[in-house]
């Protein structure tokens, strides 16, 4: 149910996107239903929507699920007398009074996850403008809902079994520092905070603060710089840490730098150390 919430908010994005650079008067969508081989509209950007909101589309059926069926963008100048298309739901977009439709679908690991459309309520030819700004916005659905996947797929695996006293002491070392590290990675890149926040809690429960009690008073670090540190000390370079984390490698030396300097270190490995002693890393 997460998962479709998140997807469900990014689809909302990219529709008030796609108006906003094509100028349609309409856009609208939805994800495909889990295990089932049809979509259901929920979200129309522009005048109207009643007719479409809620409408579930067959694989197969009219323009959108013609482009689930093929998984490739499909378009038409003139819903009603298209020949190209099977014309199940002709009356509800006769209702919001939409004549050129596009149709493309939101493709992750060759499955089809949802359905982007824009349309006119005149008869002429949308244009290869607006049929790539349809294809990008499909495109960032279609990276959020990835990383989003990542991000489920590692608190899955680094999950310990339970949070008490102990807790994944017996995980392998090695494994609980590499998945923390890309739980870090991942975090400011998710859209939705539920998810986001829930990452950020596994990611404490995967350190020596967040398994067990501490006496003594821990470091402070800012969360960029406990994510610099924490691809330091997986071994990556500031180089590599720029591009995992999506910063400028000066970026990158900067939260080092200021990591360093609150934990009393002068060099990085020293600075790892201090933080594992601290129990802020794995």
């Amino acid at each position: 149910m997460a998962a479709d919430a998140a997807g469900t908010m990014e689809i909302r994005g990219a529709l008030a996107r796609l108006r906003r650079t094509t100028g349609l008067p309409v856009a609208f969508g939805g994800l495909v239903e889990p295990g089932r081989q049809r979509m259901r509209i929920s979200e129309f950007s522009g005048a109207g929507g009643l007719a479409l909101r809620g409408l579930a589309v067959t694989s197969g059926n009219g323009l959108g699920g013609k482009a689930v069926a093929l998984a490739r963008p499909c378009a038409v100048t003139d819903y009603s007398l298209s020949r190209q298309i099977s014309h199940e739901y002709d009356a509800a977009v006769a209702e919001e009074g939409l004549r050129s439709v596009l149709a493309i679908p939101v493709v992750v690991r060759r499955r089809v996850r949802g359905v982007l459309y824009g349309a006119l309520r005149t008869a002429q030819p949308l244009g290869d403008r607006t049929l790539t700004a349809a294809v990008q916005a499909a495109r960032d659905v279609e990276q959020a809902l990835v990383v989003g996947d990542e991000a489920r797929e590692l608190l899955s695996a680094a999950r310990p079994p339970d949070a008490g006293p102990g807790a994944g002491a017996g995980a392998d070392r090695e494994r609980v520092r590499e998945a923390h590290t890309a739980l870090r990675a991942l975090a400011p890149r998710i859209a939705d905070p539920v998810l986001r926040a829930e990452l950020l809690a596994v990611c404490g429960l995967l350190t020596p603060r967040g398994s067990r009690e501490r006496t003594e008073r821990p470091a402070a670090l800012a969360p960029r710089e406990l994510d610099v540190l924490a691809c330091v000390a997986a071994g990556a370079t500031n180089a590599a840490a720029a591009e995992r984390l999506g910063l400028r490698p000066e970026t990158v030396k900067g939260y080092l730098r200021s990591a360093m300097r609150r934990l009393g270190a002068t060099t990085r490995g020293e600075a790892v150390v201090a933080a594992r002693r601290a129990g802020l890393l794995p």
